[in-house]
């Protein structure tokens, strides 16, 4: 909605912009007409001033440290209901009843399983290929397979596309998983919860039956929730960007995994893992922690702070609990690295200097403790990542093909090369 206005001068030339007005979180000024009438642009490198686009799906206030998905706080949806649900609230916009999820559940159960064909593209990966960059290929890949959903403009072929991929990114993360350590593909079932399917299909073997550990899976599944969507992140504006081209759903979906590589975005788990095994023990902390002050040490401590969250990081608080879950479940207890996790966490809630700068453990900081102890390879966190994420980039999509305010998406810059200037012929340069 549209609030006041604010005055804007720009070379004696004064131009009232409208404020808009959200439901929550502060209000935004519209510059849309700024270049029209002052002849000027706003420059916000990597925009995190500026809002690109109205969205019903994710609050994030991360003063307070709060996370909303469609008005139910992160909290609530990982204590009491599972993943699918969550998938059904940010597509749809409301929690199912009991009827809505049980079909919701059967239709994606329903399209796990993927084209055979595919089966036999991951062998045109190298055997020791990042998995990441299979999933890149794969997911790519999806729109040779299914022409029939990529018609963006049929909100039906929309909803068969979304329901594909939340459906289909398990059974091809597995994949994955199982051509990088030379195993073969397990197809899913299914009579299994999602998580439960999803961990059968990474570490079963034809050899021998295997049967999903509860608390793990439910553990899993509580990851899948945290990490489903998170606003307007860079991948999500990624997807966003990709899509207002009218570029088709699993094209827009590869170029969201593509961005969300980069390890100052869902590389940041396995980074923070990585931290925890430089340390390697409980002495060598103090070291560290003297290095992460040391603003000429180029060190930092990874899984600590938010870009977003200046608070404590609502997610952590929950995966937290669940990491403890875990290694309680399988009976890990002297584990050096979760040692030296656990006293870096209480040195960052107690300690000045973190309090100062805020620099609380964030999600990343227990998720990779976690999925080491399920038994994945710091090379699947990202893919795991991907896999959550899957149904926010697809929510976020979805939303702005049906926005009437849609356009395709084109930055400004600020030009800092040379001047017009004249070609000079080779022979008198």
């Amino acid at each position: 909605m549209t609030g006041t206005s604010a005055g804007v001068s720009v070379g004696g030339k004064t131009v009232d912009l409208p404020t808009r007005s959200g439901t929550i979180g502060p209000d935004v000024i519209d510059i849309g007409t700024l270049y029209k009438n002052t002849g000027t642009f706003t420059y916000d490198p990597g925009f995190t001033s500026t809002a690109s686009c109205e969205s019903k799906i994710t609050y994030i206030d991360g003063d307070e440290g709060v996370l909303l998905h469609r008005g139910y706080p992160i909290e609530q949806l990982a204590e009491h209901g599972d993943f699918l649900e969550a998938c059904y609230l940010l597509l749809y916009g409301e929690l199912p009843t009991k009827t809505q999820k049980d079909d919701f559940d059967y239709r994606v159960t329903h399209h796990t399983m993927v084209h055979e064909q595919m089966s036999r593209f991951f062998t045109g990966f190298r055997r020791d290929a990042h998995p990441m960059a299979v999933m890149c290929g794969c997911v790519g890949a999806l729109s040779a397979f299914y022409h029939d959903s990529t018609d963006i403009t049929d909100p039906h072929q929309r909803m068969v596309a979304s329901l594909r991929m939340i459906a289909k990114m398990p059974t091809i993360a597995a994949m994955a998983y199982k051509y990088h350590i030379g195993q073969p593909f397990v197809y899913p079932k299914n009579d299994l919860d999602y998580a439960s399917n999803f961990l059968r299909m990474c570490f079963a073997v034809p050899c021998e039956e295997y049967v999903a550990n509860p608390v793990l899976a439910r553990a899993m599944d509580r990851i899948f929730i945290l990490h489903a969507d998170h606003e307007q992140n860079a991948s999500t504006s990624t997807v966003r960007l990709a899509g207002s081209s009218g570029a088709n759903p699993f094209a827009c979906i590869a170029a969201g995994i593509a961005c969300l590589w980069g390890p100052a975005h869902g590389g940041a788990n396995e980074a923070a893992l990585n931290m925890l095994a430089e340390i390697g023990s409980v002495d060598r902390i103090p070291e560290y922690v003297a290095r992460a002050k040391d603003k000429n040490d180029p060190f930092r401590l990874m899984g600590f702070g938010h870009r977003v969250y200046k608070n404590y990081d609502p997610r952590a608080r929950i995966m937290q609990k669940t990491t403890h879950e875990v290694l309680n479940e399988l009976g890990i207890k002297d584990d050096p690295m979760l040692e030296v996790a656990m006293e870096l966490e209480r040195i960052a809630l107690t300690d000045e200097y973190f309090i100062e700068k805020k620099l609380y453990p964030n999600i990343d900081f227990y998720s990779g403790i976690t999925l080491k102890a399920l038994g994945f390879p710091t090379t699947m966190f990202t893919v795991l990542f991907a896999l959550a994420r899957t149904v926010g980039w697809i929510a976020q999509w979805n939303e702005m093909i049906e926005d009437p305010e849609q356009r395709i998406g084109r930055p400004r810059q600020l030009y800092i090369g040379e001047p017009k200037r004249d070609y000079v012929p080779v022979s008198k340069r």
